[in-house]
């Protein structure tokens, strides 16, 4: 479960990212989030795995108030969740395979299962038998499943993603989405940031959309 209390994030200069948003998520659910470039969206995704805090308000995810965790303990709130940004942050000196295994190696998974997950993730994506290659020759699309492979190798219970279809090709978008839908599928709450929340229509997903900050639609 993911709940927003009347939740506020400012920033300096008196900028007000959100106001006063209240959500619940349910465990299970394809949540889609639009709005206008500003509408807080982004800011809204960060409070979920503690990359941002809100200015006021309570964020909890299971239950958990994330809004004051400690730093310490922000690491083991992220094993549990997954995490597309809009910069994939790839490793560019680094195999597709190595860049996928990163947040085992962080957690100290057995190294034994650790590959199989890799293996697994790769074989989830499209892209079995590529480890070995490096971002920098495969496509825009390519890297962004490298980026989801690695999201999900922790096997997350959440999974948040930030423009995923962003500057790909239509067929390539429609291929990321179908592979959000299987992850839901799979029983893994997804929440997508989108600009084309057709490519997801077809699912029935939820739908939420900001404006200014506020919260327009549920």
């Amino acid at each position: 479960m993911i709940v927003f209390d009347n939740v506020a994030k400012h920033y300096p200069g008196g900028y007000v990212a959100l106001d006063a948003i209240s959500l619940r998520i349910a465990p299970g659910e394809l949540v889609v989030l639009s709005g206008h470039s500003g509408a807080g969206k982004s800011t809204l995704l960060k409070l979920i795995p503690a990359i941002e805090r809100p200015t006021s308000g309570t964020v909890r995810i299971n239950g958990q108030d994330v809004s004051h965790l400690p730093r310490r303990a922000i690491p083991y709130l992220r094993r549990n969740i997954g995490m597309v940004l809009q910069d994939s942050h790839l490793l560019f000196d680094r195999p597709v395979y190595d860049n996928i295994m990163l947040p085992l190696i962080i957690n100290g998974h057995p190294p034994g299962d650790a590959g199989k997950r890799v293996a697994a993730a790769l074989e989830l994506v499209g892209l079995h038998g590529r480890g070995k290659e490096f971002p920098a020759g495969l496509s825009g699309g390519e890297q962004q499943r490298v980026a989801i492979a690695r999201a999900f190798v922790n096997r997350p219970s959440i999974l948040i993603a930030d423009e995923p279809t962003a500057h790909l090709d239509p067929a390539y978008a429609a291929d990321i989405a179908e592979l959000f839908k299987s992850f839901n599928g799979a029983g893994v709450t997804v929440l997508v940031v989108t600009h084309d929340v057709s490519l997801f229509r077809r699912w029935t997903p939820r739908r939420i959309a900001l404006s200014h900050g506020r919260l327009m639609e549920e």
